[in-house]
């Protein structure tokens, strides 16, 4: 498996290594509700191991013969300074980098553990599970305020906007912040809108974050003992 470091713009001051990666369940209600899932009342959160990503550049690779495995588009934040307790201040200091990530979730897994009891990670960390984009500067951004789209085969199945996030990237940082110390080079993934399903070996996606960031990649199986293929 291939070492994964961040792809930085050259304006952004943070470390390339990636410590953890945290991520937030059903932070838009339109993607609570297509899953018949409850709205939250704070946010849900979880983590995927450093070792979950990749670049999106490259091709996806989805593991095989584990059921479905589902596309959910997000926007990632990149740490630049430590947040423990913060300020809505320090968050917004904190934020120095922004791009597109994937969160690929085994969704017929995810259900069986859902069903015991049981945490998400067989569903959620295997390794290539999160395919990210390069990060670009934050300062002047927006980032309540960004349309987040994905295409696949030229079909339109994700859209929505930052804007209709349930719980602000200020409101999450500060949120985390008070559970567990983030650190230079985490990068936090803000959930995904509506439109979630599974992909297929050959589907041609291309992913956009506002007009910043456009990605077009494709699908792949992945082969046991490489990135996406050790569960």
């Amino acid at each position: 498996m291939q070492t994964y470091s961040h792809q930085l713009a050259s304006d952004i001051l943070c470390t390339d290594q990636l410590g953890k990666i945290v991520c937030v369940g059903r932070n838009y209600a339109d993607h609570a509700k297509e899953l018949n899932n409850p709205v939250p009342k704070q946010p849900l959160l979880f983590i995927k191991p450093a070792t979950a990503a990749v670049s999106m550049y490259q091709p996806i690779a989805i593991p095989q013969n584990l059921g479905a495995c589902h596309h959910e588009l997000e926007m990632a934040i990149l740490i630049g300074e430590p947040l423990t307790q913060a300020s809505e201040q320090q968050v917004e200091k904190a934020v120095v980098g922004i791009a597109l990530g994937l969160d690929l979730t085994l969704r017929d897994v995810q259900d069986e553990l859902k069903a015991k009891g049981q945490p998400w990670e067989r569903a959620k960390a295997f390794d290539g599970s999160c395919p990210l984009s390069a990060f670009i500067e934050a300062d002047g951004v927006d980032l309540q305020a960004l349309d987040i789209q994905l295409e696949i085969n030229g079909v339109l199945k994700q859209s929505g906007n930052t804007g209709g996030m349930l719980f602000s990237v200020v409101t999450l940082l500060q949120e985390i912040s008070r559970s567990f110390t983030l650190l230079p080079g985490d990068v936090v993934l803000t959930g995904t809108p509506a439109g979630v399903g599974p992909l297929q070996n050959g589907d041609r996606l291309k992913a956009s974050l506002g007009d910043l960031i456009t990605i077009e990649t494709t699908v792949i199986p992945a082969v046991a003992g490489t990135t996406g293929g050790g569960i």
